[in-house]
């Protein structure tokens, strides 16, 4: 995957694509689980209010959204990045640590199939959630938590290590998903907020920011980032770095331990 414009063999030029797969709230999205935080009551139809700005915002800067088939009988299904994770054009499908979410999976394969993608499995005992997993150039952190075991680990790395790909184990405890605590800046910094990282040392370079909301980002191309509107701080601290924060309302998603990344799967030049 490219992070820039590159030229074919022809000399044609050729521009990355950068599509990201969605999948619209189901209408039982207030029967989501919530592990780490007390039950809010979620406004369904702000939700999808919500969730429409979202893709919105992907399509404005750039990113072609692909609908994944609702699964409206699965309450969490509209946090899509757990069902799978893709490296280069190889799509490694989850095995979600809740057993209530493995109806999600089969969609987003049908999905990941249509576009090219080689498909592979988790497969018991290993258990794996997408939020879990963090790349940052070719170095994939997974994280160990509750929905993420040490069979999965080892799977994620038979089939991803191959390919040139870096497997770093990182413990998750304080928080449901990796990317529940950090996320990544376009030159690889790794930030998040301290209080819910256990060890941020694990990372080459590591930046705190001040808020919880503050750790997520989506990396949506020319120094823009998409990030929560919840979290005004950490976007002013980003912009003094010279990015461009691009903030959204996700609250309803966010009452659900859902944050901007999970809402999509993002994917770069999956046929470069």
């Amino acid at each position: 995957m490219m992070a820039g414009d590159t030229h074919s063999r022809d000399g044609v030029p050729h521009v990355p694509s950068k599509k990201a797969l969605i999948r619209r709230p189901s209408p039982r999205l207030a029967e989501g689980l919530v592990t780490h935080m007390e039950r809010e009551k979620v406004d369904v139809d702000l939700a999808l209010e919500q969730w429409d700005t979202y893709a919105k915002a992907l399509r404005t800067h750039g990113w072609e959204t692909v609908e994944v088939d609702p699964a409206d009988d699965c309450p969490d299904s509209v946090f899509v990045e757990d069902a799978v994770v893709v490296y280069k054009n190889v799509a490694l499908i989850a095995r979600p640590g809740a057993e209530s979410r493995r109806g999600e999976t089969a969609g987003v394969e049908e999905a990941v199939a249509r576009l090219g993608c080689s498909v592979n499995w988790i497969w018991e005992p290993g258990t794996l959630d997408g939020g879990d997993i963090l790349k940052v150039d070719d170095t994939i952190y997974v994280g160990r938590s509750g929905r993420t075991n040490r069979a999965a680990v080892q799977q994620l790395r038979a089939v991803f290590e191959p390919l040139g790909a870096r497997v770093v184990a990182v413990p998750v405890t304080r928080v449901l998903h990796l990317k529940s605590a950090v996320t990544a800046l376009p030159d690889g910094t790794v930030i998040g907020h301290v209080p819910l990282v256990d060890k941020p040392a694990l990372f080459p370079r590591f930046l705190p920011v001040p808020e919880e909301s503050g750790s997520h980002v989506v990396l949506l191309g020319g120094g823009k980032l998409l990030m929560a509107a919840s979290a005004p701080r950490t976007a002013e601290l980003l912009a003094d770095l010279g990015h461009e924060p691009v903030q959204v309302d996700i609250s309803e998603f966010e009452k659900l331990e859902g944050c901007v990344t999970c809402l999509s799967v993002r994917l770069r030049d999956l046929y470069g």
